[in-house]
């Protein structure tokens, strides 16, 4: 059972990202979260358990898939830059935010120059 303090925490590390805002463009059950329109982040709560999707750089896609069992391929996306996360406590924490940290830079990397500055000067 997803406990809502864990949907809570989780909801409030994404948006705390500036920029970012909360969509649900395929239902109730998946929160996404973007910055400039661009997801940086799916999280599927309506499940038996509490799964994150995120981007994230190939090979250290490829390391964090062998090192933790709790990470698969990006479910429903481009599993050569997303990652799914199971979060059942077998990560740490801080390689958790790590990991939404990484994803939400990658995803402003590639934003266009102009929506950058917009950003920047976004408070």
């Amino acid at each position: 059972m997803i406990l809502l303090m864990e949907i809570e925490a989780l909801r409030s590390c994404l948006l705390k990202k500036q920029g970012a805002f909360e969509d649900f463009p395929f239902g109730p059950e998946v929160m996404v979260y973007k910055v400039m329109g661009k997801m940086f982040a799916l999280v599927f709560w309506g499940e038996s358990s509490l799964r994150i999707n995120l981007k994230c750089d190939p090979d250290l896609g490829m390391h964090f898939r062998a090192m933790y069992k709790a990470v698969t391929p990006g479910y429903h996306m481009n599993k050569r830059h997303w990652n799914t996360i199971t979060l059942d406590g077998s990560i740490p924490d801080d390689e958790i935010h790590a990991m939404i940290n990484d994803s939400y830079s990658l995803v402003v990397r590639g934003l266009k120059k102009a929506d950058r500055k917009n950003l920047a000067m976004t408070s």
